[in-house]
């Protein structure tokens, strides 16, 4: 079925209040300037104009390669933030709150967490991931109210991600994180020094990309460079704890037909078993790969197997490795 989206609604532009020192603001973003290798693109033909949007994609690997330290900073505090109990909750408005919430979204079925230990906070709530909703990002109230509303506590980590760096419902988010001792990251597209903060941010992983090939559109480089980021905070994180085994994911979840056959084939990777026996040796593992993997490597039964890897906090590795000792 394809869900269509509502018509955006407008603000009513001329109701709104002269602001000349946002006006100023804004405009004086990276992401808010022409680029020059653009200019011309309206009279690009398709190829052209596809050719045009790759070049400037190119760029942003290099630019989110130049934050590697703070991203590896990062996946550390929200690893031991998950070891205590702790979650990761992202908040974010428009694209940014969407790629929060798909990352959200994601891990359950690649990684076997809760829904709950990845969370995305949207400006707007629900129906903004469809229909832009008016003046949500404008409210750090907002923000800060919708932290209050998960029961965010010091073992948690909240991690902003706002293209411009200046999304009022991202920074009260941020604020009210702070205030109850909560690690907190930022995720942005502009310089560090834009983003007015009042030393409420842990770790600033700012990816200035430049001039969106569209001015303003921040749905493309900004976007792009903010879900690679959000790709290797969680990825990172659940390597860290187990959650891989040399670089498969060992931990889903089998929702679906794909997930379950994947699954076989990952215990047939890993041992010497054929397709049915694989099959046989996860239904006896219920369905848990990890733990079918360390029964047959390890000759284990279900209940050691499992034993096992929670001594050795779900590393199959290690696990394996105590065996041989």
């Amino acid at each position: 079925m394809v869900v269509k989206p509502p018509a955006i609604k407008r603000l009513d532009i001329y109701k709104m209040n002269t602001n000349q020192a946002l006006f100023d603001e804004l405009k004086a973003l990276e992401t808010e300037q022409r680029n020059p290798a653009t200019m011309h693109i309206d009279l690009a033909t398709s190829s052209e104009i596809a050719s045009l949007i790759n070049d400037q994609d190119q760029m942003v690997a290099e630019y989110v390669k130049t934050r590697l330290p703070e991203i590896g900073n990062a996946i550390e505090i929200i690893k031991d933030a998950f070891l205590s109990g702790g979650r990761l909750i992202y908040s974010g408005a428009g694209t940014s709150g969407r790629l929060g919430v798909l990352d959200a979204a994601e891990c359950p079925p690649t990684f076997g967490t809760s829904p709950d230990q990845v969370i995305g906070l949207m400006a707007g709530g629900n129906d903004a991931m469809f229909v832009a909703q008016e003046g949500a990002e404008d409210s750090p109230e907002a923000g800060s109210r919708d932290v209050e509303g998960v029961n965010i506590g010091p073992n948690d980590v909240l991690c902003g991600l706002a293209a411009s760096g200046r999304t009022p419902y991202v920074l009260g988010a941020i604020k009210k994180a702070k205030e109850v001792g909560a690690s907190t990251i930022m995720v942005c597209c502009v310089t560090a020094g834009r983003v007015k903060h009042d030393n409420t941010i842990d770790i600033m992983i700012d990816i200035p990309v430049g001039q969106e090939v569209i001015m303003g559109s921040t749905r493309m480089k900004s976007a792009t460079a903010q879900k690679m980021v959000c790709n290797m905070l969680t990825t990172g994180a659940m390597i860290r704890l187990g959650k891989v085994y040399e670089n498969v994911m060992v931990d889903l979840k089998l929702t679906n037909k794909k997930l379950v056959e994947r699954a076989r084939r990952i215990i047939m990777m890993f041992t010497k078993l054929s397709y049915d026996e694989a099959a046989t040796l996860l239904s006896k593992a219920d369905n848990h790969v990890k733990t079918a993997i360390v029964m047959e490597l390890g000759s284990l039964s279900k209940d050691n197997a499992h034993e096992l890897l929670k001594e050795h906090d779900g590393f199959i590795r290690a696990a394996l490795e105590s065996i041989e000792k």
